[in-house]
């Protein structure tokens, strides 16, 4: 059993960023987040806006008292929405753009943890290991989409319980995402991956709830994806390889 909770393993994250000899390896997932979350939230918020301008264009005039009314509730509730529904889907397509980066990361990380030097490491590697992190990519998303697809269904069906049932997966998935990494790095199968994160299944929600909720939280979001890999690859050096090991 964990002796240490998700959460701090997250938390670890913030000063991992911080070490010598990393935060180049942190550069180019950084600035993809940065990039794709800045265009994506733009753009659904003025989607927001055009939504927002026409349906109060189609109340008669008789209710034109609705307006404001509808104004003040629809944004929030338009903001929290984007925010459960649509994070998983920016944070997946990041992932897929920095995935080499985002597996080179973790092995510095990984050897900065073992207090091993860290090395420059050479272009032609992370070339090399492209079709492999692609692949890993692709095969987290065919275990994603059945499963967002039903939940996303009681997302907007059950009010409360679907939302809640919602974040656990999207937590669950933010876990699976940010550990694998590592793991992937000693080529472990994604079923025993998998595995692994069940058999700890309360770190890894907890861990999992972390990034969702701090990739929530505007500027934040930004450091969330190198934080989430570094914190992730300090549980797989501390909970999951010893375990895998035994």
């Amino acid at each position: 059993m964990s002796q240490r909770s998700g959460f701090s393993y997250f938390m670890q994250g913030f000063s991992l960023i911080r070490t010598k000899g990393i935060k180049r390896f942190v550069l180019i997932p950084l600035m993809v987040n940065l990039i794709l979350f800045s265009i994506a939230f733009t753009y659904l918020i003025k989607q927001v806006d055009i939504f927002i301008a026409t349906l109060i264009d189609w109340i008669p005039n008789w209710l034109s008292w609705l307006t404001e009314w509808l104004s003040y509730f629809i944004w929030p509730l338009a903001l929290i929405t984007i925010l459960l529904v649509f994070s998983y889907f920016f944070n997946t397509l990041a992932n897929w753009i920095a995935a080499p980066f985002n597996g080179l990361l973790a092995e510095k990380i990984e050897l900065h943890l073992r207090g091993k030097a860290i090395e420059s490491g050479g272009w032609m590697d992370l070339i090399k290991d492209i079709p492999r992190t692609l692949g890993r990519e692709f095969t987290k998303l065919l275990y994603y989409i059945p499963r967002a697809i039903g939940y996303l269904i009681l997302f907007f069906l059950l009010p409360v319980v679907g939302q809640v049932i919602w974040f656990l997966f999207t937590a669950w998935m933010m876990a699976i995402q940010y550990c694998d990494y590592a793991f992937d790095n000693h080529k472990v199968p994604f079923p025993t991956m998998r595995k692994a994160l069940q058999q700890e299944t309360g770190t890894s929600i907890v861990f999992g709830s972390a990034v969702t909720l701090f990739a929530m939280v505007p500027v934040i979001n930004f450091l969330v994806m190198p934080v989430a890999i570094c914190g992730a690859t300090a549980m797989w050096v501390e909970e999951f390889q010893p375990d895998l090991d035994e």
